[in-house]
């Protein structure tokens, strides 16, 4: 019941939904830049949501299986196929002992989960299979695929006689809309000019080839600072959008540094987190201010969809 990597593509890695509760040794969550995606790949091959993956970016693999399995690829598209015949994402195949899934670039966004019934199965690391890069913890062995790497499952094979099941596309629409990311007000705000907010959210800004999952550079107008007294360095959160004296903002992401000197302007809401993760470089990006009572709305709406399988239907 295993894997071959026979490609790895550009940075593939094992992910869960992170590890989290350890941000006071300095680990920060790590896991999926997409969690939606994630969760929805694993609801279609019956996986727990927290059921470890294989996160390709960018580029995909290739991939030959072993054993008969079901799987589902979530998230962007990379134009997979298997035996010149094309998976598209959001549904669940059968796949065949030997047969090989090759995925090229993508045409979308920025990351495709290969989700696999039963899981990728790998040690875990303070109560994760994650893989974090800037450590080197988790995954296979702290570090993105390589050509030859073997991956055991978890012990399931693809039961042809179960049902296959696809996401609803007006559940698609809902989740990955193209409206601006919602962001809410950061802890500096106060450090900022009274215009800085309202320009961040009336600007376009580029997301920067020196982007990774520590963190997202943005390119456009820069925020001025009122006032540029230091600040004690002090705990960041996940999503959180810094500005350095240069101006520009960063958001950070799931591997960023727990604890940050520079001023925090305005916060990611949590349900747009997995729209932040398919940034590519180059891509633009908007934002939206809105109230905590909006965030929090959005969140249980985003988990209504996501808790059962009332977002899927059957492939026929």
């Amino acid at each position: 019941m295993a894997i071959s990597v026979i490609t790895p593509g550009f940075l593939t890695t094992i992910q869960d939904l992170g590890r989290f509760h350890h941000a006071h040794l300095g680990i920060s969550p790590s896991g999926a830049a997409d969690p939606v995606s994630l969760r929805l790949g694993n609801l279609l091959v019956s996986n727990p949501p927290d059921t470890a993956a294989l996160e390709m970016t960018l580029v995909g693999g290739a991939f030959r299986f072993e054993s008969p399995a079901r799987i589902a690829l979530a998230g962007s598209d990379f134009g997979a196929s298997i035996d010149n015949h094309a998976l598209p994402p959001w549904q669940a195949f059968l796949v065949k002992a030997g047969q090989l899934l090759q995925c090229g670039q993508t045409k979308s966004g920025a990351r495709c989960y290969l989700c696999v019934e039963g899981g990728i199965s790998v040690p875990r690391v303070l109560s994760s299979s994650s893989t974090q890069l800037i450590t080197g913890m988790g995954g296979a062995d702290g570090r993105a695929l390589r050509a030859g790497d073997h991956l055991s499952l978890g012990g399931r094979t693809g039961d042809p006689h179960r049902p296959l099941w696809r996401v609803k596309k007006q559940v698609l629409d809902s989740l990955f809309s193209d409206r601006p990311v919602g962001i809410t007000r950061g802890p500096q705000r106060d450090f900022f000019d009274d215009d800085a907010l309202t320009d961040l959210c009336a600007s376009l800004y580029v997301v920067k080839e020196a982007s990774n999952r520590m963190g997202l550079r943005l390119s456009g107008p820069k925020l001025e600072r009122s006032t540029h007294e230091d600040m004690i360095t002090e705990g960041a959160s996940l999503g959180a959008i810094q500005v350095p004296p240069d101006g520009e903002p960063i958001i950070l992401f799931v591997e960023h540094p727990t604890t940050g000197g520079y001023p925090k302007i305005a916060n990611v809401v949590t349900a747009d987190i997995h729209r932040v993760g398919q940034l590519r470089p180059r891509d633009e990006v908007r934002f939206e201010l809105i109230p905590l009572s909006e965030a929090i709305h959005r969140l249980a709406e985003q988990e209504a969809l996501l808790v059962n399988q009332r977002c899927l239907e059957p492939t026929s």
